[in-house]
């Protein structure tokens, strides 16, 4: 059941590829509060992906786009003002990619152009996208911009590789755009870092079994899904939220504040009953 929440807003949807995706979870939620919107992802990820269902399900225009393309992102949002009648409210930034990690180079073995496409798609296209609707001038006053990050853009997580950096990229993005959209247009920019989520793209990091199982443990509320995230996402776009920015919204069961949980430590000691651990890593 909806709360109207998003009733007569606009928005941008950056990033649905399939009913696993975080911004298919979002497009849903925003079209039951009464948002209208469209959708954009890569030019082959319209074509083959299962996104035009997505579009046909809430008449949203389908607007392909390579997000590392200013000329793409501007058309973008000249098609999506064309097409839902004025300026926008709320842009999710839900993207990113790894060539270091879908081509298993590790971190102290990193390729550096695999790099520079890594930031350019994951974070710097955050830039580029906040840069052309500001000179736009797209967004209506008091409209809210979210990027999706993680808690690796702050410690260490084994296997996360180079996306870490991508994330500490984009929230620092997030504050340093975020205070000139404030000051200049009334506009919210935040980053919500989000609990490990089984997506496609996050089914590609080493690992990433054990590290949801383990963030499970170490988090007092348990992991948050994809759904979960989306009503948070909702929030952040509605009016409730109109005084936050410049912020990184841990939405993670509480993992982010946790140094050892009782379920965690039981875990590691059953460890040591079954076998030999090696230490190196």
């Amino acid at each position: 059941m909806g709360y109207n929440l998003l009733k007569g807003k606009r928005g941008i949807i950056f990033g649905a590829l399939n009913d696993m995706s975080i911004a298919w979870k979002v497009a849903e939620k925003a079209a039951e509060e009464g948002a209208v919107f469209t959708l954009s992802n890569t030019p082959v990820a319209c074509r083959m992906g299962e996104v035009v269902e997505l579009g046909k399900k809430y008449n949203a225009e389908i607007i392909p786009a390579d997000a590392t393309k200013v000329e793409d992102l501007e058309n973008v949002f000249d098609k999506s003002m064309e097409v839902l009648g004025g300026k926008i409210d709320f842009v999710l930034h839900s993207i990113g990619m790894s060539l270091n990690v879908r081509k298993k180079r590790v971190y102290h073995d990193l390729d550096y152009n695999y790099l520079s496409k890594t930031l350019d798609i994951s974070a710097i296209s955050f830039h580029k996208m906040l840069q052309v609707a500001f000179k736009k001038d797209a967004m209506n006053e008091w409209g809210s911009v979210l990027g999706l990050s993680y808690v690796a853009a702050q410690r260490v997580l084994y296997g996360y590789n180079d996306m870490a950096d991508a994330k500490a990229l984009l929230e620092s993005i997030g504050r340093s755009f975020g205070y000139i959209y404030g000051r200049e247009k009334r506009v919210r920019v935040n980053t919500i870092s989000q609990s490990p989520t089984v997506t496609t793209a996050g089914s590609g990091v080493k690992g990433i079994d054990g590290l949801i199982d383990f963030s499970d443990r170490m988090s007092p509320l348990g992991n948050a899904d994809a759904e979960e995230c989306a009503n948070y996402c909702v929030t952040m776009f509605s009016d409730l939220t109109k005084k936050v920015t410049m912020q990184n919204l841990f939405h993670d069961g509480g993992f982010s504040s946790m140094g050892m949980s009782l379920r965690a430590m039981t875990q590691y000691n059953k460890s040591f009953e079954t076998d030999d651990i090696s230490t190196k890593y």
